[in-house]
Order: structure tokens, then C-alpha cells, then sequence
């Protein structure tokens, strides 16, 4: 009996230590996981929930301008009249509207001291943009940029201190980082109206810039912030400012965007199985829609000269110049007038297999026969998923 009592004792005694033990080694462990052992297999992420998390696109916004044969911008038509591919498979609409979807807006002017000339106009634009481009119901900011950025006015509503922050422009230094610039647009705006349950469609995102078509020591390459720009749904409009002589008086600097071709040839690549002849594609010889794809895919830059246009035509959106008797006010009054006319039209990607394939996506919309004859229509030319890990 005393040993059957001696023996509980003890028995009871280790295993209050063993309890104690526990929970000293559990007050010591350390936050978070713990280290394999040697020799030990380490799970990893199947590749399909890789692909989910890093390159899955839920909706695509694809801005339409419909024009006739004189060129007048047609806003009439119906959901009904339009057929969408995406790399020529037939996509169901999502979502249909014709400029009336809520605008967030991002405004990039230069500020550099290449634009002195330009500086009383563009501190008289603060209220066309807000009438002609923003409307009642838009938000907008605005960033100045030169060697450097500086956000002069946070989204806001206001049209006065929209306004303000123009009439307040100042140039400064020299030089223009136009793509640093807009890949901060860029992501200012894919942070505004995030999609949720409700709300799906995230409204319009506009970028507009007001610069040269130069850049003179950005650090982020063109192709990257179009890239970004199509998976944002962010639709680029640009007023082109010409300061012929600046440019021929600008230095050579050592990390300029180098052409993709070289001299003596056509500078842009022109459409698949063709070859490049001077008048083909969008503009002597130049095809931008090609370009685009080049730049999004290999995420390069381009001769700066036609950036503007690029971000434009890659986009979906338009490049209003100014050097052949189109002032400022009239292209921003332009903006205003396509941008109010858009169709937008959304959809949620499918493949022939049902899902997104990774790789370049071509988007082609076209008008139903009995709509069709006469009419022309600009949209973005596609978008590009980047594979797993890339």
C-alpha cells in the first residue's frame, strides 16, 4: 500500500513537471514560423495559386471613341451595337456606359524652366480643366514635375483649389522626368475607387499630362509604367508642349532612351508580316499600336519624341499637340469633349480554356454590320499579364 502511495506521489510529481516544462519552453519560443529542420522538405505554393495571386485581371475597361466619316464623335449607339474579342475570343459586356462613369483624375504638368513661355497659359487652364475635363462629380489632383515631383494639390473636389494650384504654377530646374512622372500617376490613381462587391466597376481613371514629350533622367522606363497603366485601367491624355528650339539647344545627356532601330532605318516596328515602307501604320511609317506592344512586353523606352503619343494610343486615350496652331485651350477643351463621349465598356476576361492566359492580350472592338459602315473607332490596343514570378 506505501508503495503503491509512494509510487502516485511520484508519478504526480513529474508530471507537474513535465506541465511546467511546457509551458517555460512555450513563454521562450519565438514569434513567427519556425526554421526546417536539416534535411527537411520545404512546402511551397502550388504554381496555380501563384498565377491567381499574382497576375489575375477581374475586369477590363476599355475606353471607345466612335467617329463618322467627317470625323464628328458619335455618343448614340447602345450596348447591343458593340462586339468585343480578347485575343479573338468573343467577351459577354460587364459593364456599358457613354461618360457618365465617375472620373479620378490625375493631372501632370512640367514645371521645368524649358516651359517659361508657356507659364501665363498654363496658369489660366486651372478652370478649363475643371469645366471642360473634370465636370461636377470628378476628383482630382495635380503634381508639377521637373528634375524632381512635387504634388501641388491631393484628390480633391474643389474645383477652386484645383484652380489655385494652377494659378500658382512656378517653373524651376531644367529637367523633365516625364516617366517618373507618370508612373506616379499611375499609382496615385490605382489606388482610388477600389472595386468591392457592391461596386465592381471602379470608375474612369485618367491620367493627363501637359509636358514636352522628353525625358531627361527618369529612373522608371516607359514600358513598365504602361504596362502598370493597362492593368490599372488608367487611360492616358496628353497635351504635347513644343519647345523646338529648347530641344535643339538641350545637351546630349548619357542615359537618353536609345531608338529601338538603328539610324537610317523606320523608327517603329510596323504591323506583323509586313514590311516597313514610309506611310504605314499611324504615322510615317511609325506604327505606335506595335510600339506599344513592344514596350509593354519588354518593358523598355522609347525615343521620347513620341512618348505622349504612345501612352495615348496604348491606352486608349488621345495626344493633342500644340506646334501646328492648337493652343493649350483648345486641347484641353478637346479632352473635355472625347473624354465625355467615350463609351466605357468593361468585361470580365475569358479564354478558350475559361480562364486568363498569361502573355499579350489583343482587345478588338467593332460595331455590329448595320452599324459599322463610315464609322472609325479608337480603343486600347490590349493589355499584358505577366507570368508567374516575372
Amino acid at each position: 500500500m506505501i508503495h503503491k502511495l509512494l509510487r502516485s506521489t511520484v508519478l504526480a510529481l513529474i508530471a507537474l513537471w513535465c506541465l511546467g516544462y511546457v509551458r517555460c519552453v512555450m513563454a521562450q519560443a519565438p514569434e513567427g514560423p519556425l526554421p526546417p529542420l536539416p534535411g527537411a522538405k520545404i512546402q511551397t505554393i502550388p504554381p496555380e495559386a501563384v498565377a491567381k495571386i499574382s497576375a489575375s485581371v477581374t475586369l477590363v475597361n476599355t475606353p471607345v471613341t466612335v467617329r463618322d466619316a467627317s470625323g464628328t464623335m458619335l455618343h448614340d449607339l447602345d450596348e447591343q451595337d458593340f462586339l468585343i474579342t480578347d485575343n479573338g475570343v468573343p467577351q459577354k459586356i460587364a459593364h456599358f456606359d457613354v461618360g457618365g462613369d465617375p472620373i479620378s483624375l490625375v493631372v501632370l504638368v512640367e514645371t521645368s524652366s524649358r516651359i517659361e513661355s508657356f507659364l501665363p497659359q498654363l496658369q489660366k487652364t486651372g478652370i478649363l480643366l475643371t469645366e471642360q475635363v473634370m465636370g461636377p462629380d470628378a476628383e482630382a489632383a495635380v503634381v508639377g514635375f521637373n528634375s524632381s515631383l512635387k504634388t501641388l494639390q491631393g484628390f480633391t473636389r474643389s474645383h477652386d483649389a484645383i484652380e489655385a494650384s494652377f494659378s500658382g504654377l512656378k517653373t524651376d530646374e531644367s529637367g523633365i522626368c516625364l516617366f517618373d512622372a507618370m508612373s506616379a500617376g499611375v499609382e496615385m490613381l490605382s489606388l482610388r475607387r477600389m472595386p468591392t462587391k457592391e461596386t465592381p466597376v471602379t470608375g474612369r481613371r485618367v491620367l493627363l499630362i501637359l509636358s514636352e514629350a522628353l525625358d531627361t533622367g527618369s529612373d522608371a522606363r516607359l514600358g513598365e509604367v504602361l504596362r502598370r497603366a493597362q492593368l490599372e485601367n488608367v487611360t492616358i491624355f496628353s497635351v504635347g508642349l513644343s519647345t523646338t528650339r529648347a530641344e535643339l539647344n538641350a545637351k546630349p545627356r548619357d542615359n537618353a532612351p536609345v531608338p529601338i532601330t538603328p539610324p537610317g532605318t523606320y523608327g517603329m516596328p510596323g504591323p506583323p508580316g509586313t514590311v516597313p515602307t514610309p506611310g504605314a501604320g499611324n504615322n510615317q511609317g511609325f506604327d505606335l499600336v506595335a510600339l506599344a506592344q513592344v514596350l509593354v512586353e519588354h518593358t523598355k523606352s522609347a525615343v521620347t519624341k513620341r512618348s505622349l503619343e504612345v501612352g495615348a494610343v496604348a491606352t486608349g486615350g488621345g495626344y493633342y499637340p500644340t506646334y501646328k496652331g492648337r493652343s493649350i485651350e483648345s486641347a484641353i477643351d478637346e479632352i473635355g469633349g472625347e473624354l465625355h463621349s467615350q463609351y466605357m465598356i468593361s468585361y470580365e476576361p475569358k479564354s478558350d480554356s475559361g480562364g486568363q492566359d498569361f502573355g499579350y492580350h489583343q482587345i478588338s472592338v467593332s460595331l455590329v454590320a448595320d452599324k459599322a459602315q463610315g464609322k472609325k473607332i479608337t480603343t486600347r490596343p490590349g493589355y499584358y499579364i505577366p507570368p508567374p514570378g516575372s
